[in-house]
This record gives structure tokens, sequence and C-alpha cells, in this order.
């Protein structure tokens, strides 16, 4: 007895430690260690009838790619398909991905990783034959962003709950369809914007102080990801030994097929995403819409430039630099309401700084008398640590707490209750990056006035905007289907 309770008071004294040494001020630190403490107080075992049987979808990959100078392999596809089997109760019994080298890698990794159960694991190229096996009660889906919402939706509509990777969408209308098919099927969908349940819970602490007014009134947003590389053009090759590429392109316009055009760097072509915007802006973007309590709405305006990208066919066209403004409509006792700033690095006068530098990545609340608050993945700081530093009241806002993203998930398959990232949220959140995107890319420096309860623009150039909710898509590949 003592010995356990000695090592408790270990386990208790380490967590602590780690999270104080990560940047987490006391008070949180023992507040999150104390519902870890409840959370397994309460773990039992899975009973064997609760067992979830899992598929993924888009698996990442087994070749080898370049993302700047840094060779990869894996990719988001691998990581959540692990992740999931981590997750108590839990059985991988297939996997899909249109380029079979990675199919089979991700197979072999299911076998030798799966514990107790069944080690099968089936192999599929077309993901609606996967669809169709009634033993399967959830998928992973992680392939590239122009063939989320055709997955997510039909995985839905055959009755399977759904983890989809972030950006949710390729377009805000592919967004509506989503989160119409969650509400008319009643199936669960989580989108992976994990900032909201990881990172040691420094947003939530961020968002948690935002909510309860630490800055007063938030004057300005701003979001920091990067920019986009700029690239090619790249030669023609002959399509790699097994890849389906015509099955890859889906519903996007077929292409001559190069390396950089698929697996990491699908990101960097309009056709497949949206660059920066839709892979980090997912992330920071839905961060300050959790902060605003915006969830279920956004910004009623939008503006936009950056730097023209290549227009030649074979070469990466997202904009390599560029500034989107948004206005909320959240004024009070005459002030006006938020402007969030989405950017690819920091203004000259940017306040929060490592050392002399500018911080490069994460976001930053400025609010009233020069306050301030910036949080990224790897810091939360402030204009006056005091703060962060000082406990919340009893009474204050809190936003839900979760250990995990995947884990979250899953208690909310076998609970029923809606994730903290669920596809209106995932909707909602990729919304503004496509606003953004579309500002940039077809009315630059123009104001466009957006409804964000009709979901449509409105006013000046509202026609032509309106244009961009949706695209067209290749004969054959329709939405859900």
């Amino acid at each position: 007895m003592q010995r356990g309770n000695l090592s408790r008071r270990g386990f208790l004294a380490r967590s602590l430690g780690a999270l104080t040494a990560a940047g987490l001020p006391l008070w949180y630190a023992q507040e999150s260690v104390a519902l870890a403490q409840v959370r397994r107080r309460r773990r039992v075992q899975v009973a064997a009838s609760d067992l979830l049987q899992m598929a993924a979808i888009g698996v990442g990959t087994n070749r080898t790619h370049r993302s700047g100078n840094a060779p990869m392999r894996g990719e988001r596809g691998n990581h959540i398909m692990h992740d999931a089997m981590r997750q108590e109760g839990v059985q991988m019994i297939a996997v899909c991905d249109v380029d079979l080298p990675n199919a089979l890698f991700a197979a072999t990794q299911v076998r030798s990783a799966q514990r107790g159960g069944s080690r099968d694991c089936q192999i599929f190229e077309d993901y609606r034959r996967l669809l169709e096996n009634r033993s399967i009660d959830a998928v992973t889906i992680g392939t590239p962003d122009h063939w989320h919402a055709a997955i997510a939706i039909a995985a839905l509509r055959a009755g399977k709950d759904v983890y989809c990777e972030k950006p949710l969408t390729l377009t805000i209308d592919e967004g509506k369809a989503i989160a119409r098919a969650s509400r008319e099927t009643g199936k669960i969908l989580q989108t992976g914007t994990q900032q909201r349940t990881e990172m040691g819970g420094r947003f939530r602490l961020a968002c948690d102080l935002i909510r309860n007014g630490r800055v007063g009134h938030v004057r300005k947003i701003t979001t920091l990801i990067g920019g986009n590389p700029a690239g090619g053009p790249f030669p023609g090759q002959p399509v790699p030994d097994g890849l389906n590429w015509d099955f890859w392109l889906g519903p996007t316009p077929r292409e001559e097929y190069t390396a950089n055009r698929c697996h990491y760097n699908f990101r960097w072509w309009y056709q497949y995403s949206g660059g920066k915007m839709t892979d980090w802006g997912a992330h920071h973007n839905d961060i300050a819409q959790w902060a605003l309590g915006m969830d279920e709405s956004g910004p009623v305006s939008v503006e936009g430039h950056g730097t023209a990208p290549s227009t030649n066919g074979m070469s990466y066209n997202c904009h390599p630099r560029f500034e989107v403004t948004y206005t909320y409509a959240n004024g009070r006792n005459g002030s006006p309401g938020t402007t969030l700033v989405c950017r690819d690095g920091p203004p000259s006068d940017f306040p929060a700084r490592n050392g002399n530098r500018p911080h490069d990545n994460g976001v930053l609340f400025e609010g009233e008398d020069n306050k301030w608050i910036f949080v990224s993945r790897g810091t939360i700081i402030a204009s006056d640590q005091r703060l962060i530093n000082e406990p919340l009241p009893s009474g204050a806002t809190r936003l839900p707490v979760a250990t995990g993203h995947m884990a979250n998930f899953m208690d909310c398959v076998r609970s029923r209750r809606q994730p903290i990232s669920n596809a209106s949220v995932g909707h909602r959140s990729v919304t503004v990056c496509h606003l953004g995107n579309i500002a940039v890319r077809f009315f630059p420096n123009q104001r466009l006035t957006w409804d964000p309860r009709a979901e449509r623009f409105t006013g000046e150039h509202a026609e032509a905007a309106n244009r961009h909710l949706d695209r067209p898509r290749r004969e054959g590949y329709p939405l859900g289907a």
C-alpha cells in the first residue's frame, strides 16, 4: 500500500513537472492531472460486445518522398490508423488505398501490431467495396483533401462512424453536404483538428482565458500559418506500378502524373487542396473560431491578397505569400467586431517574440489595454504572464476536455454524443479557410461580404463569388457515391 501511494505520488509529481516544464501554469497543470486521475479511476475494460471493428481509408505512403529538404514516409493517414489501433477495444480489419504498395505496407503494420483477436487485414483499392462490409463500425480517412467529402458521405450513408483528417473538405458546399449527411444518418464524425484536445492543452487554455475575458474584448486575432512552397515546372513521369492514377485524381481534372502532385505534395496544388490556408489554417483558424464562440457561425466579411503563383500547369500553384483579413460581427458597447488576420508570416511589429525574433507559427489574441496572449504547439505566453498564471474563478466558462482526439472520437462512437470537432465544427472552421482562398485567388484586394447564417456571399461581387462555393466534378465521381 505504501509502495502504491509512493508510486502514485511520484506519477503525480512527474506529470505536474512535465506540464509546468511545457509552459503551462501550475493551477492548470494541477487541474489537468486531477482530471486525468478521475478518468484513470473510471477506466474499465471494454466488454467484448463493445469491440469496434475499424478500417483505414487512405493510409499514407510507403514510397519515400520529400517535404522541403527532408525525406518523408508515412503521412497522416498512417498516423491516424495507428492512433485508432492504440485505443482500447479497437480491431483494425481492413485498409484501403489506390496505391497498392501503401495498402500492402499498412496491412503488414496492422497484422504485426494488432493486440488480441484476429490479426487478419483485408486490402482494398476501392473504398466503395470496403464500405460494403457490414462488420466495419467506423473508418479513418487520411486521403488527399479532394477525396475527403465523397468518402466521408459514402461512409456515413453506409452506416459507419468517421474520423476524417483535416481539412474536412475541398469546397464550402462539400462541407454543407457532410454536415447534412451526419445529421441525417445520426452517425458520428470527428474532424482531425487535434489542437482542441492535444498539444498539452495549451490551445484549450488560451481559449478558456479568452472566453473568460482575460484580455477584455478581443480586438484582433492573428493566425500565422507559413507560406506555400514554389516549385516546378516538374517533368511528367511514368505512373509507378501499383498506383491507380486515374482513381487518385478522382473528381478532379485529368492531369499528367508527376510525383510532386501526390502524396504529401498534393497540398500545394489548388486542384487537390488549398495550400497552407487549409493545411495549417484548418488548425489555427479553428482555434480562432473556438475562442470566439463561433463554432456554428463565422466572419461577415473577407479581403485578401497574395503573391501570384506560377501559371505553368506542371508547377505548384498555391500563392507563395498571402494575407487575409476577416471581420466578425461580435462588437459590443460600440466597439467594432474582432478582426482575424491570417498570414504566411509575422509582420515586423508582431509582439509575441522568442528572444529577439517574432514567433512564426501560432495564434495571437490581442485585446484591450495592449493585453495579448500567444499560443502555439510549443508555448503559451502573454504580455503579462499573470494573464496566464492567475487561475480562472470557480464559476468560469470552461471548454470541453478530452484526453486525446482519437480517444474523444471513440468515446463518442460508444456514447453517441457529439465529438469536440464534429462535422459542423469541421465544416465551419474550414469554411473560414475557403473564404480566404476565394478572396486571394479570385477577388484580390476586394472586400467580400459573407452571410454565415445563409452560408452565401452577399452584396457586391456576390453572384461571381458564389460560383466558387463548389467546383465541377469529373464525370463518374459524384459526391458521396
